[in-house]
């Protein structure tokens, strides 16, 4: 049963001046009286003895240094020394969650989650029955109800996307219609987003939502058309361009026929300053998984290489691919490229060099595939070697870049470390890094990893068993590819006068873990 009296009047982190950098009262008290309190404190600690509390004639200070900080307790004087203590230690054990270093700047950017985490630690004074794991779950206030409407709201906002992008088509489809005036338009089958289904799921094209029209292969195929057809088919385009700007008012991503499609890997990298009206990319996705005593269990890259093409006078070109890799690919082209063209003599062109590329759509010409468990080609290497220790575990990880062609940039390698142990004591480190108590996550961040910095460390100490840091995830991108293939010159079907192009290369990340 309680006692009456209330115990516990306030929890504060400051320096060692006494100057509170957050403090939480749980007994009506002012600013001026629980700052005076806090100023007086370093005066009243003997230095030359060991104690974990002093005392003046009303109030109690239970204290634990915290580096350059104290973690400090101001109780009643007939409180529970004992349990001061105990509820000391699990205050001392709440901060590391939050902060990642223990300074000064770092404790007043997480001020309110500290205040929200002491608020579950006590109440009115009088210590609640809670552990860290249970202060974790109460802060983080997750709600299955929540939840579950968050679930059934994103699948009436899909479906309704998924209603207006049907609605679309229709509409573009009934514009071509209008357009053709009863004559048909030659067609260039097979090309464009629709002619690469082909591709797995981790593919690099994504789908439009609006597919653009096909170019008129032929002036000849357009009749001419009287006034009243032209406002029709005016009035037509103009329903669909407001059906598409409601459709871009909705958050959706919409492909015009002069812009540029948007890609996952567009996010990761920067998009090129200068596109020419031949612009090619050259787009590489990697997923990986290995043990983590060795042994490569799967390696697979997929790779593409894309044409746009947005001036009329260029659409009959060719495309002149080095392909130097030695790894073993398994190569394929577009069924309306000239295979034996290209296994001749590496150049990229129409079955029927009369026809052009189709205008201002992304044709995927060329793709490829690399599937190993030949360890000597795992681009990044990763050894995790933890070892038990009186206090826990001592982690040593490691990296080596096998490819030294690569220059991989943004490398954050995610560890899994214990939860409610508190913050690693990080030991030898190359780069920088961060914890992530909520997730459990130690973030080893690299900016780049080349032939100049081919090799790093990282050594840390924490409570756990070896299994608690595994799976190791990797993620990276780079404007290098891994394989091989580059496009190194586009010419005239009908010369081999040189055509300007720009090019853009990207190698990313779909999966890339230790088990």
């Amino acid at each position: 049963m309680r006692r009456l009296i209330e115990v516990l009047l306030a929890a504060a982190v400051c320096t060692k001046a006494g100057k509170a950098i957050v403090s939480r009262q749980f007994v009506e008290m002012t600013r001026t009286r629980i700052e005076g309190l806090l100023a007086a404190f370093p005066k009243l600690m003997n230095t030359g003895k060991q104690h974990t509390f002093v005392e003046t004639d009303s109030v109690r200070y239970v204290y634990q240094p915290l580096e350059k900080l104290y973690m400090v307790l101001i109780t009643t004087k007939n409180s529970n020394i004992l349990e001061d203590l105990e509820t000391l230690r699990l205050f001392s054990r709440v901060i590391p969650e939050y902060c990642r270093v223990l300074e000064e700047s770092e404790i007043s950017e997480h001020c309110f989650d500290l205040i929200f985490a002491f608020d579950e630690i006590v109440a009115l004074g009088y210590r609640e029955n809670v552990n860290l794991a249970q202060i974790r779950t109460f802060t983080e206030m997750d709600s299955h109800e929540e939840k579950v409407f968050r679930a059934v709201r994103e699948t009436q906002e899909r479906e309704a996307k998924a209603e207006m992008r049907r609605k679309a088509k229709e509409l573009q489809q009934a514009r071509r219609d209008a357009e053709r005036s009863g004559k048909k338009v030659p067609a260039f089958g097979g090309f464009g987003s629709a002619g690469m289904t082909s591709v797995s799921s981790g593919s690099i094209i994504s789908d439009s939502i609006i597919e653009p029209e096909k170019p008129k292969m032929t002036p000849a195929a357009v009749r001419p058309s009287g006034p009243s057809k032209a406002l029709k088919l005016g009035a037509k385009g103009k329903e669909v361009d407001n059906f598409v700007d409601k459709l871009k008012s909705e958050g959706e991503t919409i492909m015009s026929n002069t812009g540029k499609r948007s890609s996952d890997v567009s996010k990761a990298l920067p998009p090129p300053v200068n596109v020419e009206s031949v612009h090619l990319r050259v787009e590489e996705k990697i997923s990986l998984t290995c043990g983590r005593d060795g042994g490569l269990q799967n390696m697979e890259v997929l790779g593409m290489i894309t044409l746009r093409v947005t001036d009329d006078k260029h659409g009959r070109i060719r495309l002149i691919v080095n392909n130097n890799d030695n790894k073993g690919l398994q190569l394929q082209t577009h069924p309306n490229v000239d295979k034996k063209l290209f296994s001749a003599d590496s150049v990229i062109g129409l079955k029927n060099p009369e026809k052009s590329f189709p205008l201002n759509n992304d044709v995927g010409v060329l793709k490829w595939r690399l599937q190993t468990t030949d360890e000597s080609l795992i681009p990044l290497t990763i050894n995790c070697w933890p070892s038990e220790s009186g206090a826990g575990c001592d982690v040593n990880i490691e990296y080596e870049l096998q490819e030294d062609s690569l220059e991989l940039n943004d490398v954050v390698i995610s560890i899994p470390v214990p939860a409610g142990v508190g913050a690693p004591l990080i030991g030898d480190l190359d780069g920088e890094y961060k914890h992530d108590g909520r997730r459990s996550l130690l973030e080893w961040c690299l900016p780049v990893i080349d032939a100049n910095n081919k090799t790093g460390s990282l050594e840390f100490s924490i409570a756990g068993q070896p299994n608690d840091f595994f799976p190791i995830n990797v993620s990276f991108v780079s404007k290098r590819n891994y394989c091989d293939i580059q496009v190194t010159k586009a010419t005239y079907v009908d010369g081999d006068g040189p055509v300007r192009f720009s090019s853009e290369t990207s190698f990313v990340v779909d999966k890339y873990e230790i088990l």
